[in-house]
């Protein structure tokens, strides 16, 4: 009988956490529709991109760029010469704001900790089983204290995306709320894959239970997926912050990643954060980029010449 008590109250229990993340979602429209979000990006591009093609915005969006390297081949080597580059780009173009984040595989947060030289340059480390999220909480848990502990600033982690397709709402924020705490004073990122979310819906309920379960950022992408950022995405997760902000008093930031090939692209972003968001976002604190591909071409339009300086 004691048994099939405690087993009435542990059911109990698990109930009422489910009922705190649906009761969250309640409190914001999640029912969105594609075609109106789509129309209203549109809109957005054609009327107000225009006025942020400035020399300003293109510096802002420089000093916003997380410069990535998440490749197969990388080595203390590279990821050495990688933040040396940084270190340069601080003396040779010493006019220019300096990126914000060096974001690297969590076995390389020593190397840029000891190599980087430069002051407010974050390092950030992909953990948490980057790019699938596929994998024991345990590990996930072990991989990004230890990226803590070797010197990282900051942590991305992706957010499990088959327990949220699945409705298991509960487990997608057990794992960020767990994170979260082994981040301690870390910020983290949450990235939601929304190539595989393919709802607009779908998007807004994962970027909610991500800021509800202590996300300090969500991004978009890994860049590991066929569909990586897209405006319509960034337009939906910026208008959940807003929401999430106006609910709970809580800022949260926002960084597209994966996808951002051109500076118009950028621009884009921009747009859409300063539309949706206003100024208080604009900054390279709540905004970023993930993309290293823009820093030279954002680089040779404010110099005025073909550079590949990274």
């Amino acid at each position: 009988m004691a048994d099939k008590q405690n087993n009435g109250a542990l059911n109990l229990n698990d109930d009422a956490r489910k009922n705190k993340y649906e009761e969250a979602l309640t409190k914001y429209n999640c029912d969105l529709n594609d075609d109106e979000i789509a129309e209203k990006v549109k809109q957005i591009i054609a009327e107000k991109v225009h006025e942020n093609d400035t020399p300003e915005v293109k510096r802002f969006l420089f000093g916003s760029i997380e410069l990535t390297s998440l490749k197969t081949t990388d080595s203390d080597e590279s990821i050495m010469a990688f933040t040396e580059r940084v270190n340069q780009f601080d003396t040779e173009f010493a006019h220019l704001p300096h990126v914000a984040t060096i974001c690297v595989y969590p076995c390389f947060a020593k190397t840029v900790a000891d190599t980087l030289e430069v002051d407010g340059v974050e390092i950030a480390c992909v953990s948490g089983s980057f790019p699938s999220s596929q994998a024991r909480i345990e590990v996930k848990v072990a991989e990004t204290a230890l990226a803590v502990k070797d010197g990282a600033t900051e942590i991305d982690i992706v957010m499990p995306v088959g327990k949220f397709l699945s409705g298991d709402y509960e487990g997608v924020c057990d794992d960020i709320a767990e994170l979260k705490a082994t981040c301690g004073d870390a910020a983290m990122k949450v990235i939601l894959e929304t190539g595989c979310l393919k709802t607009a819906s779908n998007i807004k309920k994962a970027s909610i239970l991500s800021m509800y379960a202590g996300a300090d950022y969500i991004k978009t992408s890994t860049g590991k997926e066929k569909i990586s950022a897209t405006p319509e995405a960034a337009y939906v997760m910026c208008q959940a912050i807003k929401e999430y902000y106006e609910e709970t008093g809580i800022q949260i930031g926002f960084k597209p990643a994966g996808g951002i090939n051109s500076v118009m692209d950028a621009l884009i972003y921009y747009t859409i954060v300063k539309e949706v968001l206003g100024e208080k976002w604009l900054t390279n604190k709540w905004f970023r980029l993930g993309t290293s591909r823009l820093a030279n071409m954002l680089l040779s339009e404010l110099e005025g010449q073909d550079i590949k300086f990274f």
